[in-house]
């Protein structure tokens, strides 16, 4: 089985512990973990940008001199694309940019990528992170005792404490288990999770 150093809120290591190889020893597929990153980006974007072609543009609907006999080039409207004020070619249009992937393949890339940080020595599990109220400094101590600067910080539904507290530290992000994802992961140098986070993510995807 898959094993990782366990540490206290000091940074100091305090043991080992094994994890469930069906989630952080997974095969790493390159093509689905790529693939969620896109669709996570993609689902991200508006899509809201228009501008407006020809035939929307107001105005130009007088051809502006007659077709021949002036020694100009003939033209048909003053909002054609050639012309100040004229309407665009290929005008972008709202659209949705979003796409789907199946569950399956949503938990595989998901197991992948944290297999890939397990490999990498780059997931670190802390003891506990019991907080009683927001405090940045508790988590930068933590940070700063791991000597890490930029991390993701995983715990279970009862770390809201934590989340507020790592919001206030730029280069990390506090996140819940349920609702840790492939983006996240990647984007993060190191992930830092809480025991109870890891059994949370064993119990739904093991």
């Amino acid at each position: 089985m898959a094993s990782v150093s366990v540490y206290n809120m000091e940074g100091k290591e305090t043991g080992k512990m094994e994890l469930n190889d069906s989630i952080f020893a997974a095969p790493v597929n390159e093509h689905l973990v790529h693939m969620a990153v896109v669709l996570q980006l993609a689902n991200k974007r508006q899509g809201t940008q228009k501008a407006k072609t020809r035939s929307e543009v107001r105005g130009g609907g007088r051809k502006p001199w007659r077709q021949k006999g002036t020694g100009h080039a003939r033209q048909g409207s003053i909002r054609a694309p050639q012309w100040k004020g004229g309407g665009m070619v290929f005008a972008p249009v709202p659209r949705d940019y979003s796409f789907k992937m199946n569950k399956k393949e949503k938990v595989a890339a998901l197991k992948a990528a944290l297999s890939s940080k397990v490999s990498e020595n780059k997931l670190i599990v802390v003891e506990g992170m019991e907080m009683d109220a927001p405090k940045t400094k508790t988590i930068q101590t933590l940070l700063d005792g791991l000597d890490m600067k930029k991390a993701l910080v995983v715990v279970d539904t009862e770390g809201r404490n934590v989340t507020l507290s790592v919001r206030n530290i730029p280069t990390a992000r506090g996140v819940f288990a349920n609702s840790i994802n492939v983006y996240d992961i990647l984007k993060y140098d190191n992930v830092i999770m809480t025991k109870s986070a890891i059994a949370a993510i064993e119990e739904v995807y093991a």
